[in-house]
């Protein structure tokens, strides 16, 4: 769309009476920078105006339906005229009959670049590549204007994000991002001309930092870093071993090299402790200030790096923090705290998909590790490959202990680890400050020589590391060193750890090969020892025996109950962060789903040491023990005892009083079809999304969907009760002829009956993955919007699928589903 030269913003002026709308007139102005902003506009049809700052005004795309963090997804996007700067700060309500009359949101804003070698200039030959860093769109992405087709009044263009670490589902931005980055009102409060909160709105937008949801929005629950700074906790570490052990049961990261750190935040501001508790902070400035704005209380575990081509890299990390610290990333792995609650205790896989919510959107500085779950030897030759230190494997079941355990387990590619330094050896060459170290390990009786290192040096390091020894200078060794290594050398106290390289140890228990990474200041002398790398043990994933395994449980279907646990092995990791430590009741069938099957949800003792139990009180005023898993051998064990289906509170045994999640269970009635209920879903999707409440559809695996709401667990049941029951009665009273809110069968007929009785004290719903005990053998399964749109049966997964299930639940389309921190609306 071709520009007036002489006034650029002749056509905003034209289209609009500004004596009635109040949009400002428009001027081009100077700008600050390089500023993009969104605005949501619901007008003629619902859109998504993206702007970017180009010569003093704002060149405009209105892209139908909103931009799309999948990079297979090209959103088409229409050029139109050319904004004011002064736009970008609008939103309210354009009255009906004017031009664009409708509601706008200020959707995101930030900041854009061309990417390094490109132009601004590029918008005029028909391209554009660029870098956003807004609250809600982040990373690279790409404009391209498409070729005119006939009498095409209109300059079209696609928007497609590149594939990168902010890269993730089709839809997850428009669904997700429900409210203003400028006042956290929803587009209904805006249209209703409701006035910002005088604080930020306590609903937050989900997602996570590889979909690029927001950390920065007002209108996002982020937490206002106030309550106390979680302690310094014993970090956990990991068992060397020979290989990266096989199966879905772990999941593996980059092991990374650098730093660990334990990242404290609270109204003390951010603190970072090293592995052994010093208070790091100063150290790590930009770390610190780039934590500043993440929310707390909490208590996360992670790596601080530098990089160099891309690769984390010791000798620049030495070198970074020589000179005061900046520069540095943070790979966050695990979080172990949060706003008060103790998180050690879920599994791994739970605790990471928490702080993947939590470092949503989060500073450059900070950023999530990223796991694979399986293929963890793949993972493996690709580090090696790439120059990388090795591959950490991490049971995606297990609770975080601070020990060293075999439930994470370290895999390097070459042979590196920690030596005390015991002295030096002079260089003959001259202004060389050494020509080598001599090393040690503590033993079972004290320090004993480990051999030297004459290799890895930079000349600025030889200068500073012998200044730094002539320090420390002692008469005699602090270990025993065979006479022909002593000859010549000066001693140190052994005060100083080194990190050193090497191929292997020799016979006299030597290092061969060794060159020098660097100096370890977060590392103790007396912790100093030798790694030898285990054998990897071959014990079973779980130590639950299933018996009978080839007894028939799907009749017709030929699955038999050793199917059922495999299944159930299988997909433990992606099935433990929504049933464990979460009450249950059990749906048992002894002899088969054809026979006999009824529910528990009382320990009566007989399950064995697997499952647990935790006390609840009636309202009759006694106590009963619910049942409660926490591993998969919790799961396998109630397999074993003929269970097929997991159903679970909407609360967690830490706080059973408080839910974390809201259900809705869409039932029709036996004449209506599946596409009936999936218009249903997404339409209570809209419904729940003007109340700013994010939520997902789980196909049931059996006659319906229900729609997932999560939560911050902070209102109580009856509030939750309350306003489900509120919320599917307005929807009955308003389609009377589409939904019922009635329990009575005789209500049904020909309607979706919406249960919203689920979300009350000790009622239940069906988990994500979990088996049904119908035929089929069909699963609840998460699946998103776009997704549910194509399909055609709510049984549309099975155990059989349980490959295909874990690919979905660690890929891009799923990434962030269920994740929310957002509380009940003030309705």
């Amino acid at each position: 769309m071709a520009a007036d030269k002489t006034d650029p913003l002749a056509r905003y002026n034209s289209k609009r009476d500004f004596a009635k709308t109040a949009e400002p007139a428009g001027k081009v102005a100077k700008g600050k920078g390089h500023r993009f902003i969104v605005q949501k506009h619901d007008a003629t049809r619902l859109h998504w105006d993206f702007r970017l700052e180009i010569d003093g005004v704002l060149k405009s795309w209105a892209v139908t339906r909103g931009p799309s963090l999948d990079p297979d997804e090209k959103r088409l996007a229409v050029r139109t005229e050319d904004h004011p700067l002064s736009y970008a700060d609008f939103e309210g309500v354009i009255p009906k009959g004017e031009y664009g009359g409708g509601t706008v949101m200020l959707w995101d804003d930030g900041t854009w670049a061309p990417i390094k070698g490109k132009s601004e200039k590029d918008l005029e030959k028909g391209h554009l590549h660029f870098t956003l860093d807004g609250e809600r769109m982040r990373g690279e992405w790409l404009l391209i204007r498409l070729k005119p087709r006939g009498r095409e009044k209109n300059e079209n263009w696609l928007l497609r994000k590149i594939d990168d670490q902010y890269a993730g589902a089709t839809d997850a931005l428009v669904e997700t991002g429900l409210t203003s980055v400028k006042t956290g009102r929803t587009m209904q409060e805006i249209a209703e001309g409701k006035k910002a909160p005088s604080k930020p709105s306590s609903r937050r937008t989900p997602g996570s930092q590889a979909a690029g949801a927001s950390a920065r929005d007002p209108g996002v629950r982020r937490g206002d870093g106030k309550g106390k700074n979680p302690a310094f906790r014993k970090p956990q570490l990991a068992t060397l071993v020979d290989t990266v052990p096989a199966g879905n049961q772990w999941l593996h990261e980059v092991k990374y090299d650098g730093y660990r750190a334990l990242l404290s935040l609270g109204d003390k501001g951010p603190r970072i402790y090293t592995r052994t508790g010093l208070d790091w902070t100063d150290r790590f400035p930009g770390i610190a200030e780039a934590a500043a704005s993440l929310p707390g209380p909490a208590l996360i575990d992670g790596e601080i790096v530098a990089l160099k081509d891309g690769k984390p890299d010791f000798s620049s990390l030495q070198e970074a923090l020589s000179n005061g610290g900046e520069g540095l990333v943070m790979f966050a792995f695990d979080l172990i705290e949060a706003d008060g609650e103790d998180l050690a205790g879920l599994p791994q896989l739970a605790r990471k998909e928490r702080l993947r919510a939590l470092l949503a959107g989060a500073d450059a500085r900070i950023q999530f590790s990223e796991h694979v779950l399986g293929s963890g030897e793949k993972l493996f030759e690709t580090m090696c490959r790439e120059g990388y230190e090795g591959v950490v494997s991490k049971r995606a079941d297990a609770p975080y202990r601070g020990t060293r355990t075999k439930a994470w387990l370290k895999t390097k590619c070459i042979r590196r680890q920690e030596f005390v330094i015991l002295g030096w050896l002079p260089s003959s060459a001259k202004g060389r400050g050494f020509r080598s170290l001599l090393l040690g390990l503590n033993g079972p009786d004290g320090l004993v020589y480990a051999g030297k290192v004459g290799t890895g040096f930079s000349t600025d390091t030889l200068h500073a590391l012998r200044e730094r020894l002539d320090s420390i200078a002692a008469d005699k060794p602090a270990a025993a060193v065979p006479k022909a290594e002593a000859r010549g050398a000066h001693w140190v106290k052994p005060k100083l750890v080194a990190e050193i390289a090497f191929a292997e140890f020799t016979a006299e228990n030597v290092v061969r090969h060794a060159s020098f990474i660097g100096l370890r200041e977060d590392k103790k002398v007396k912790d100093v020892v030798a790694e030898r790398p285990a054998k990897l043990p071959e014990s079973p994933v779980s130590a639950v025996k299933i018996s009978s395994r080839e007894r028939v449980i799907f009749p017709g279907d030929d699955l038999t109950k050793g199917d059922l646990a495999d299944y159930y092995l299988a997909t433990a990791p992606i099935t433990l962060p929504w049933l464990a430590n979460r009450p249950i009741s059990l749906v048992r069938c002894p002899q088969g789903r054809a026979r006999q099957c009824f529910f528990q949800k009382h320990d009566a003792g007989s399950f064995g040491e697997h499952v647990h139990h935790v006390d609840i009180r009636e309202k009759d005023g006694s106590v009963e023990p619910y049942l409660y898993l926490g591993d998969v051998d919790g799961i396998l064990a109630c397999v074993q005892m003929g269970t097929i289906e997991f159903h679970g509170w909407g609360s967690l045994v830490a706080d059973v009083e408080k839910p974390d999640r809201l259900v809705f269970d869409l039932d029709p009635d036996e004449g209506l079809g599946f596409e009936d209920v999936k218009k249903a879903a997404a339409d209570i999707k809209e419904h729940l999304a003007e109340l700013g409440l994010t939520s997902w559809p789980l196909l049931s695996g059996g006659k319906g969907v229900h729609v997932v709401v999560p939560l911050t667990p902070e209102a109580e049941w009856p509030a939750a009760k309350s306003f489900c029951e509120r919320f599917s009665r307005a929807l009955a009273e308003a389609e009377p002829e589409r939904f019922t809110a009635n329990l009575k069968k005789a209500s049904r007929k020909g309607r979706i009956f919406i249960d919203y009785l689920r979300n009350q004290r000790g009622s239940t719903a069906v988990l994500p993955y979990v088996a049904r005990a119908r035929e089929g053998a069909p699963v609840a399964a998460p699946v998103t919007w776009s997704e549910l749109r194509d399909i055609d049966s709510p049984r549309h997964f099975s155990i059989r699928d349980s490959a295909e299930l874990l690919a979905r639940a660690t890929g891009r389309a799923l990434r962030g589903w269920g994740l929310a921190d957002q509380v009940l609306p003030d309705v």
